[in-house]
């Protein structure tokens, strides 16, 4: 017995998912970006919305919270740090909490900088790392309401999960994160490949989630800000790697 995950699209870019423990038949929608496809999904797979865990409070990860929770009477978790922001939330839960789901467990990390409050979960005995809009393939969030230092600290303790833990992130970002990231680490085999994949991938029409953790420290370029080479491009040599993030991120922006 274990934890299933269903990966399906949702509005224009958004990824939804849910996750069903198998052992007791509860299931959890992770973030709320739409009701219909979530509500196909669970039709398609036969099971009942039991939970939905929220990430962060942008209307594209929390907009189907109300339609759900009143079709299913689904329990609904988020950040307590947005607890304000957020409609319908009834347990609030921080960085170093666990969720059970059933006999599957979730691990909350804060990790700020795209908003202030976002959290990610982590399932350790399946090696499944829900990242919503912090970590995204060969990329992150753009910082809208926090700063470089936290963030990137945010990301190195994501950077810290085993090298066989699979991601799966917000939005399918993926092609135009891998352009970026040849424009500054164009010396990068392990980028290069990563690219030459991703294009292959979205050529066939695939998605490109999950995606495996150890490979992205390799290409990401947002969890290599202190790596000599990046610092190098952007004549940063010797400087803190929280000033080389904020550079990326910056770069990235305006890209």
């Amino acid at each position: 017995m274990g934890l299933i995950v269903d990966v399906f699209p949702a509005r224009s870019d958004n990824f939804g998912y849910l996750v069903h423990d198998e052992a007791t038949g509860r299931t959890a929608a992770i973030d709320a970006p739409e009701a219909g496809p979530i509500r196909n999904a669970l039709l398609h797979r036969g099971w009942t919305l039991s939970d939905i865990f929220i990430t962060h409070h942008h209307i594209d990860h929390v907009e189907a919270i109300g339609e759900l929770k009143a079709v299913f009477g689904a329990r609904v978790v988020g950040p307590r740090d947005e607890a304000d922001k957020i409609e319908g939330l009834d347990e609030l839960v921080g960085d170093g909490d666990v969720i059970e789901l059933g006999d599957s467990r979730f691990a909350v990390i804060a990790t700020p900088g795209h908003t202030l409050g976002h959290v990610v979960f982590y399932n350790q005995d399946g090696g499944h790392l829900f990242s919503a809009d912090a970590l995204f393939s060969l990329g992150v969030g753009r910082m809208f309401e926090g700063t470089p230092g936290p963030m990137w600290e945010g990301v190195k303790r994501l950077r810290d999960l085993p090298d066989a833990t699979l991601v799966y992130c917000g939005h399918e970002y993926t092609q135009s994160n891998a352009k970026f990231a040849l424009s500054i680490d164009p010396d990068n085999a392990a980028l290069k490949a990563r690219a030459a994949e991703v294009d292959r991938l979205r050529l066939a029409g695939r998605p490109t989630i999950p995606f495996n953790l150890g490979e992205d420290k390799k290409a990401n370029p947002f969890l290599r800000a202190d790596a000599p080479e990046l610092a190098r491009h952007y004549g940063l040599e010797g400087a803190d790697p929280t000033e080389v993030f904020a550079a990326i991120r910056k770069g990235k922006d305006n890209f």
